[in-house]
C-alpha cells in the first residue's frame, strides 16, 4: 500500500471498490423517498425532470472527469477550481461543499434512526442516531479500505434492489408477469389519467426542483479516485459509465413505477411512490423491503458522507485554507482530525434536529440545499480555464474530454443558472428559501476567502503533478499562487 503522491493518504480503495462506489453514488436515498412528491406534482412527465437533471450530471461529470482524469486529487472539483479560478474559488466551494455534507449526515442519521425505532422501539431515536454514526464514523478512522469494503456491500445492496425492479417491474409493465393487476398496470399510465402533463409544461421545471438534490452524489468518485490503485482509470471508468446508471437507476426505475400505477394513484402519496409500485406486483411486506433498501441507502450515504467531508476537509488543510491539523494522517493514511471535525459537526446538527428543528435546523437543511447546483456550476466554470492549460502543459493527459468544447459547457453553466433563478419564484417548495438562504452562506464564505487573500494568509497549493495556472509559482511540487 503506497502513499499518495505529496498526500499522506494511502491507496486503500481496490478497482471494485471504486466501481461499487461509483454505481451506488448516483443512487442516494431521495431517490425511494423523494420521488412521490416530484410524481404528484408533474404526473408521468416526472420522468423528463429527471431525464433533464440525469443530462445535467451527465455533462458536469463529464467536465469533472476531464479535469480529474488528468489530476486526481482527493481535493476534486475544488482543487481544480483553486488552479483554475483562484485560491477564492477553491477556498469557498470546499467549504460550501463540506458544510453541504456535514448537514447530510444529521440528515441521515435521523432518517436512519426513524426505521431502526420502527422495528426495535425500546431503543430511543436519539440513541439511534448517535450508535449509527459512532459506528460509520468507527469504519472510516480505521482505514479507508474499511470504507470501501462497507460501501462496496452498502451500494451492492441498493444496485441488486433497484435492478430487480426494474426487471421485475418491466415485465409486469409489458405483461410478462403472471399475478398482475392488467387494469392499473401498463403504457397507457403514461397518457390516461389527464394526459402526460396533466399539471401542464411547467410542472416538469416544478419537478425539476424536487429531484435535482437526489442526484448529489455522483461526483464522490473522482474524490475517492485519488486513494486508488490506479486514479486515472477509476475516474475514467466511472465518468464513462455515469450515462447508463442515470438511465437505468433514475429513469429505469421511475419509469416502472408510472406505468405500474396511474400517477394519481392515492396509494403514492399514502405509501410512497416504490413502496406501493411494490404492493401492486403483489410482493409480501413490500414496506418493510422498501425500509430495509432505504436504510441502506441511508447508511450508504451516510459512510460516503463522512468519507466526502472529511476528504475536503483534508485537502483544504493541505491548501492551507483550513487547520493544518486536518491535513495529518495515521499511519493508515486516514486524515484523523479531518473525520472527528466532520462528524462532530454532524453530532451537533444531529442535536439542533431534535431540540431544534423548525429553526436552527432549518435553517442548516435550507441553507446547505442549493450548495449542489453551486457545485456544479463551479465545475463548469473551473473546466472552461483547466482545458486551454491542460491542452497547453499536458495534452496528453487529457484521456477524457467534454464534448463539443466550450459551448456544452457554457450551455449546461445556463441551465443550472436558469434552475436557481426558477427557484427563486418556487415558494410553494421552499425553493426561493433554499436559493437565498444558500446564497446568504455562500456570501459569507466567499467574503472570508477574499479576506484571506487579500491579507496572505491564503496557504499554498499542493498539487500532485497536474497543471498549475498561469499565474502560479512551482516550487518542488508546492504551488504558490500570487
Amino acid at each position: 500500500m503506497t502513499a499518495s503522491p505529496s498526500s499522506g493518504l494511502q491507496a486503500g480503495l481496490k478497482n471494485r471498490h471504486l466501481s461499487m462506489i461509483a454505481i451506488g453514488g448516483v443512487i442516494g436515498a431521495g431517490l425511494f423517498v423523494g420521488s412521490s412528491s416530484g410524481i404528484q406534482t408533474a404526473g408521468p412527465g416526472i420522468l423528463l425532470s429527471y431525464a433533464l437533471v440525469g443530462t445535467l450530471v451527465v455533462l458536469v461529470m463529464r467536465m469533472l472527469g476531464e479535469m480529474s482524469a488528468a489530476n486526481p486529487t482527493s481535493g476534486s472539483f475544488s482543487a481544480h477550481a483553486d488552479r483554475a479560478l483562484g485560491r477564492w474559488a477553491g477556498f469557498s466551494i470546499g467549504w460550501l461543499y463540506w458544510f453541504f455534507w456535514v448537514v447530510v449526515l444529521a440528515v441521515e442519521a435521523t432518517a436512519g434512526a426513524v426505521i431502526l425505532e420502527g422495528w426495535i422501539p425500546a431503543v430511543p431515536q436519539w440513541a439511534w442516531a448517535l450508535i449509527v454514526m459512532v459506528v460509520l464514523t468507527a469504519t472510516n478512522l480505521v482505514s479507508v479500505g474499511s470504507y470501501g469494503e462497507f460501501e462496496f456491500w452498502f451500494a451492492g445492496i441498493k444496485v441488486v434492489a433497484i435492478s430487480a425492479f426494474v426487471i421485475i417491474g418491466g415485465l409486469a409493465v409489458f405483461g410478462v408477469l403472471p399475478g398482475v393487476d392488467s387494469d392499473k398496470a401498463g403504457l397507457s399510465n403514461l397518457t390516461d389519467s389527464g394526459g402526460f402533463l396533466p399539471n401542464g409544461a411547467g410542472a416538469i421545471l416544478t419537478g425539476v426542483l424536487l429531484v435535482v438534490f437526489s442526484f448529489m452524489g455522483s461526483e464522490i468518485a473522482t474524490l475517492a479516485a485519488g486513494e486508488s490503485e490506479d486514479p486515472q482509470r477509476a475516474v475514467t471508468k466511472s465518468t464513462n459509465s455515469i450515462i447508463w446508471r442515470v438511465a437505468v437507476f433514475y429513469l429505469g426505475s421511475i419509469f416502472v413505477v408510472v406505468t405500474l400505477l396511474p400517477w394519481n394513484d392515492p396509494s403514492i402519496k399514502e405509501k410512497g411512490s416504490y413502496v406501493a409500485a411494490l404492493d401492486s406486483l403483489g410482493i409480501a411486506h413490500a414496506g418493510q423491503i422498501m425500509n430495509f433498501i432505504v436504510l441502506t441507502s441511508v447508511l450508504s450515504c451516510l459512510n460516503s458522507g463522512l468519507y466526502t467531508a472529511s476528504r475536503m476537509a483534508f485537502s483544504l488543510g493541505q491548501r492551507g485554507d483550513a487547520p493544518k491539523a486536518f491535513a495529518r494522517t495515521t499511519s493508515r493514511g486516514v486524515p484523523l482530525a479531518a473525520i472527528v471535525a466532520s462528524v462532530v459537526f454532524g453530532f451537533v446538527a444531529v442535536f439542533f434536529n431534535y431540540e431544534f428543528p423548525d429553526s436552527v435546523f432549518l435553517f442548516l437543511v435550507n441553507s446547505s440545499g442549493a450548495v449542489a447546483l453551486f457545485v456544479w456550476l463551479v465545475i463548469c466554470f473551473s473546466q472552461l480555464r483547466m482545458r486551454k492549460i491542460i491542452e497547453r502543459e499536458s495534452p496528453e493527459k487529457l484521456v477524457v474530454k467534454m464534448w463539443l468544447y466550450p459551448y456544452l459547457t457554457w450551455a449546461t453553466a445556463a441551465l443550472i443558472v436558469f434552475v436557481l433563478g426558477y427557484m427563486l419564484t418556487d415558494t410553494e417548495h421552499d425553493g426561493r428559501e433554499t436559493v437565498l438562504l444558500s446564497l446568504l452562506v455562500a456570501a459569507v464564505v466567499l467574503a472570508i476567502a477574499v479576506v484571506r487573500q487579500r491579507t496572505g494568509r491564503g496557504g499554498v497549493v499542493v498539487t500532485s503533478g497536474g497543471p498549475a495556472p498561469d499565474d502560479a509559482e512551482d516550487v518542488d511540487g508546492v504551488v504558490k499562487v500570487g
